[in-house]
């Protein structure tokens, strides 16, 4: 029988970190600040160290779960073997639904920007993003990394130029004054939290990576805190230039804060910069996405051809064409930010189904060889997967409701396709069976 190419190993310790920093710092921060200063005051940076501990639960789950089923599947893998493959299934589908709304809202993202400096349509732009990207996708792993660590580093580099520009001003405030007392504090650590959504990303590159149970735990876990410390050190200063109620108000903050120094120049650097953020986040996303595409194919959950790989490039070719296909179908819709607040909601139920399976498959698997351990244990319970739980129901419920009750919807409908799907499964293996007789 012939063996079907696999993908290629090429992801070292120091190009999965700085991708999946890439993955947390986004163009996020360049927003959330204000808003998130509007909440927290000069006490903003408590928040961004509170919803850093927040995401290392779920981070930590993770962690211990990659290093244990180091696959392309990932999460799909993770709650089948927990759950079984119907509960999988749905996670499986919510992260590939999270994955092509995400990236198509923030391919839109990078047009605006780009159309504020160049006068052409956002669509268009949008959608040369996306199809320029997926034709890096498929040209190679490698090639896909370099790229993606080129402009994490400028991402790095403009927060970076925040917080030199701060310096000066340090001490100018009190960083402890927030605006409405101490639960102002975690309001806004709520909003922060979905600064540092991206780091479950680099789960699904476990074939890619090189000696991927060490290797893509430690690069999750210190991504999740070299971005708290950016975060932490980019709101101290911004406080410390501008004051958080002008910052509050702001549709540019970080600009604001640039303009001290940059003057009128500010807002075309940011621009700069916010572009190589977001084509960054469109990247990876899209990467992450087609990876559990292939892995859930690899798996029959999808139709085998989902996990073909291009023999000379060593890349899943249709599980990219399908990513790059539906992401630019939801660019096309016309009000795309309800649709995009729904990857909210899957993000957090998948998140509860990852720490859910953590605990279950410690109990499930007890003898697995886990080459990362979550610590905090009492027997083989682990505490920060229940940590993980807690947080992710709170922040699903800091949702609107309508998206919770769409989310809802989404949910049954994937599960109303899984028993077609497996339905129609069925029907043609009995049929194939009968004929072979």
């Amino acid at each position: 029988m012939k063996r079907q190419p696999a993908l290629k190993r090429s992801l070292g310790f120091w190009a999965l970190m700085l991708c999946s920093i890439g993955a947390i710092l986004g163009a996020g921060i360049y927003v959330l600040i204000g808003k998130a200063a509007a909440l927290g005051g000069n006490a903003v940076w408590m928040s961004f160290g509170i919803s850093a501990l927040l995401a290392a639960f779920t981070g930590l789950s993770y962690a211990e779960l990659v290093s244990m089923f180091p696959k392309s599947s990932a999460e799909y893998g993770y709650t089948k073997k927990a759950f079984g493959e119907k509960i999988g299934f749905i996670i499986g589908m919510l992260i590939i639904l999270a994955s092509v709304v995400s990236a198509a809202t923030v391919a839109i993202g990078f047009a605006g920007y780009f159309s504020n400096m160049f006068p052409v349509a956002i669509i268009p732009v949008a959608i040369a993003l996306i199809i320029v990207l997926s034709g890096v996708l498929i040209y190679g792993i490698r090639e896909s990394a370099w790229m993606a660590i080129i402009f994490t580093l400028i991402e790095i580099v403009g927060l970076i130029i925040v917080i030199i520009i701060g310096i000066p001003y340090l001490g100018s405030v009190n960083y402890l004054d927030t605006s409405a007392g101490f639960s102002s504090i975690f309001a806004a650590a709520a909003l922060i939290f979905f600064a540092y959504l991206g780091f479950e990303e680099i789960a699904r590159l476990g074939e890619e990576t090189k000696n991927p149970t060490k290797t893509i735990p430690k690069a999750l876990i210190y991504s999740i805190i070299i971005s708290a410390i950016l975060y932490i050190l980019v709101a101290v200063t911004s406080v410390s230039v501008v004051d958080w109620q002008t910052l509050g108000h702001s549709t540019a903050p970080l600009a604001d804060v640039v303009a001290i120094a940059f003057g009128s120049n500010a807002f075309l650097l940011i621009s700069v910069i916010a572009l190589f953020a977001t084509a960054n986040t469109v990247l990876f996303i899209m990467l992450a996405g087609s990876r559990i595409i292939y892995g859930m194919s690899k798996e029959k959950a999808f139709p085998k051809k989902l996990s073909e790989i291009l023999k000379n490039r060593k890349t899943p070719i249709y599980a990219i064409l399908i990513t790059m296909i539906f992401t630019i179908a939801f660019t096309l819709v016309g009000n795309i930010e309800t649709i995009a607040s729904l990857t909210d909601y899957a993000i957090f139920i998948v998140f509860i189904a990852i720490n859910a399976a953590a605990i279950v498959l410690r109990y499930k698997l007890p003898t697995a060889k886990r080459p990362f351990k979550m610590p905090a244990n009492i027997g083989k319970f682990p505490v920060i997967a229940l940590l993980g739980i807690i947080t992710s129901i709170l922040m699903l419920l800091h949702l609107d409701i309508m998206i919770i009750i769409y989310g809802i919807i989404i949910t049954l409908i994937i599960f109303a396709f899984y028993e077609v799907y497996e339905h129609h499964k069925k029907s043609s293996k009995r049929k194939i069976h009968i004929g072979s007789q």
